[in-house]
């Protein structure tokens, strides 16, 4: 009996990870390899092992990128947990067919594509665009506002892009939230700050910290919305990848970007793996 369950248990993961295998380890471990050689002088790959590339990358520019990444995904984020929990709030307050018109107005934006929402934003912010159109005609500016190619521009087109992954997990967590919870916080006489506060959000961690997560680890690696609305003035780690790649034709230093890139992102999975198991035992105790 238990030669036969473990030869299910092997023919049900098997598929899995030789997929992972094939699709996931196989690609980080060629990375890697690259990452540890050298550049020739016309763009070559040179087998020459050394650490050179990852040295390269305490360079003040290389490094000022990269601090700019992880500050736009922290703001991004932050952003995104400011409105969109606001938003999944009100939503696991509704009923019947209101909460699926105003649900569906969450997801179906998530469902169009990247390219299209950032001219959209290129459309709403440039020099003649519809708000410096707005704001002339209404006569609170005298000349056309500078609102693309800077960070503030990146950060919006960013939390437009990632709200959708902060709002629907809360929204789920919030929609198994006990009720009666929050029936018996108002009999005792709590008031709506001090029901969201002791209640309602600490049930809700779950939601935010998956949402956290889904908004951070995309943010972080973002190049397109970065490129159209940010522009050489506010590049972000995945334009530096991009570039190294494609442009510069340094594998090897685009190579050890990406590992580095990856080495935050699995830290940040091992930061909610660790609040999240806390979250759990705080649940249990």
């Amino acid at each position: 009996m238990l030669k036969r369950d473990v030869n299910n248990i092997s023919f049900t993961v098997g598929p899995a990870l030789a997929f992972l295998g094939v699709f996931f380890l196989a690609p980080l471990l060629i990375i890697l390899v690259y990452s540890l050689l050298s550049r020739g002088a016309y763009g070559e790959i040179e087998f020459t092992f050394s650490l050179k590339n990852y040295a390269n990358l305490l360079d003040p520019l290389y490094l000022s990128i990269l601090l700019r990444s992880l500050k736009l995904a922290l703001l991004t984020t932050l952003f995104s947990l400011l409105i969109g929990y606001p938003v999944a709030l009100s939503i696991s307050q509704m009923v019947g067919k209101r909460q699926f018109i105003f649900l569906m107005l969450v997801i179906i934006p998530s469902w169009m594509n990247l390219l299209i929402k950032n001219y959209a934003w290129m459309v709403i912010l440039r020099r003649q665009g519809l708000l410096n159109t707005a704001l002339l005609a209404a006569g609170v500016i005298d000349e056309p506002l500078s609102l693309m190619f800077n960070e503030p521009a990146v950060l919006v087109g960013l939390v437009h892009t990632y709200l959708p992954f902060m709002a629907l997990p809360i929204y789920a967590a919030l929609e198994r939230l006990d009720r009666r919870l929050i029936e018996a916080a108002r009999d005792l006489g709590a008031n709506r700050w001090q029901t969201l506060r002791r209640i309602i959000f600490p049930q809700s961690i779950a939601g935010v910290l998956v949402g956290s997560i889904l908004v951070f680890v995309p943010a972080l690696g973002a190049f397109i919305t970065p490129d159209l609305l940010g522009g050489a003035n506010s590049l972000m780690v995945g334009n530096l990848i991009q570039n190294q790649f494609f442009q510069a034709r340094d594998w090897p230093f685009g190579s050890a970007l990406a590992i580095c890139l990856m080495s935050l992102v699995l830290l940040a999975l091992l930061l909610y793996a660790r609040f999240a198991g806390r979250v759990g035992e705080e649940r249990v105790l």
